[in-house]
């Protein structure tokens, strides 16, 4: 028996195609983050300030430098799933978040805050999207942007309630009872539908990216043929474009980062309700959803770079809005803005680097893509901190921040698709 017969002889058969499936429980892991997203932590602080008595800059502190030290971590987190897959990953990674938000629910000083934040920010924030992150480009290269913007969903509908759900439950029951129904809830759902339904690569079950028709692509028994090129974490160093992509992927993450944990403050200063901070923060989400399926389908035509450029451009527009932000219609029209420009940012980041460096050491290079945008994203919440303590608002650190899209805009163009590796021996 050849090797064509004995690939076939394992096929799967099924009346669609199982990669959707796929999209699936990548959109609901990117869901069960939330407990390391700081749209979801933003919630808490203002009851960790009234409870434990710190100052915003030192909760500010603790949160930056447990973020910073998480994302050092995910270097090694992309490489552990080269090498064992996204299934058991994202199995591991989910109970591991579980036992940090109950973890979270008994913090009562400084350093069990620490310890929390360092735990959910390395298990939710880091490791929880970068497993749904490396697994959709395994089942995808054609289809791989409307995969992704679907997988989106998911990131949405998270970003969406969140905000909502943990300001109901924190008033209903207490900031603890709500990480700990988050834990269990990862425990129910999440970690078992995971172990049963993801499947690291559709050739594990007979199966070829986008359901591609095997005769077509194999004429002949070989069937280890690459479909696109793939360069490992080395050769794509060796790249101008590997850099810039790295300095691209840490503004949006410091940028957002930084306005989400202090964006109930920043509307409080500016006269306007915590409430209508939560709802702007879940208006994000909500426009950015179709813009993100719009995006999606877009990728699939052109060269991401470009439209990486654009939501540079539109985060210099949406932080200028911001320092005018004093009415219940501005605050909204920010968060449409924000929303759109974040619709486009959350698909171009995770399909650039598999359409860039190919889907076989995924994991390693979305793990350092992952480290350096966890990192961007430790220095946030901290000069945003700094200079409200020195000044009384945020107007000044907002203008700084205005410089790092800037210059984000123009190393998204330089930005090109590199050219076939030169393999290293």
């Amino acid at each position: 028996m050849n090797s064509l017969e004995k690939y076939m002889q394992k096929t799967v058969r099924t009346p669609f195609y199982y990669g959707w499936v796929i999209v699936m429980m990548g959109a609901l892991g990117v869901f069960f983050s939330g407990p390391g997203q700081t749209y979801s932590n933003a919630v808490f602080i203002d009851y960790y300030l009234v409870d434990f008595g710190w100052s915003r800059s030192v909760i500010s502190s603790i949160y930056s430098i447990a973020t910073l030290l998480a994302g050092l971590l995910m270097i090694i987190i992309g490489r552990y799933i080269d090498k064992y897959g996204q299934r058991f990953a994202m199995v591991v990674v989910a109970t591991a978040l579980a036992l940090s938000c109950f973890w979270n629910s008994m913090v009562t000083n400084r350093v069990m805050l620490f310890i929390g934040f360092f735990l959910i920010r390395l298990f939710g924030q880091g490791s929880m999207t970068l497993v749904p992150n490396t697994l959709i480009p395994q089942w995808f290269i054609k289809k791989r942007g409307r995969a992704f913007s679907l997988m989106a969903i998911g990131g949405f509908l998270s970003s969406a309630t969140f905000p909502i759900i943990n300001l109901w439950m924190i008033e209903e029951w207490g900031w603890q009872h709500t990480w700990r129904i988050w834990g269990v809830l990862l425990l129910v759902i999440f970690v078992p539908l995971a172990f049963f339904l993801v499947r690291n690569k559709p050739e594990d079950i007979g199966l070829l990216p986008d359901n591609q028709s095997l005769p077509k692509i194999y004429p002949t028994s070989n069937i280890n043929v690459e479909l696109e090129e793939n360069w490992t974490l080395a050769e794509a160093k060796r790249t101008k474009t590997f850099w810039f992509l790295l300095f691209c992927v840490s503004i949006p993450a410091m940028v957002n980062t930084g306005l989400t944990f202090h964006l109930l403050s920043i509307f409080t200063e500016n006269q306007l309700s915590p409430a209508l901070a939560a709802t702007t923060l879940s208006l994000m989400a909500v426009v950015g959803f179709p813009v993100t399926l719009v995006a999606g389908f877009i990728l699939d035509k052109i060269q991401a770079n470009y439209m990486l450029c654009i939501t540079f451009i539109g985060q210099i527009l949406f932080l200028l809005l911001l320092l005018f932000t004093d009415s219940f219609v501005l605050a909204i029209t920010f968060g449409i803005l924000w929303g759109f420009v974040g619709g486009i940012e959350r698909i171009v980041l995770n399909v650039i680097w598999p359409n860039f460096f190919g889907r076989k050491y995924i994991g390693s290079i979305k793990g350092l893509s992952m480290a350096v945008m966890v990192i961007g994203s430790a220095f946030g919440p901290l000069p945003f901190g700094v200079f409200y303590d020195l000044f009384g608002g945020y107007n000044e650190i907002i203008l700084i921040m205005i410089l790092f899209p800037t210059l984000g805009a123009v190393a998204a163009l330089l930005a090109k698709k590199p050219t076939t590796p030169q393999k290293i021996v």
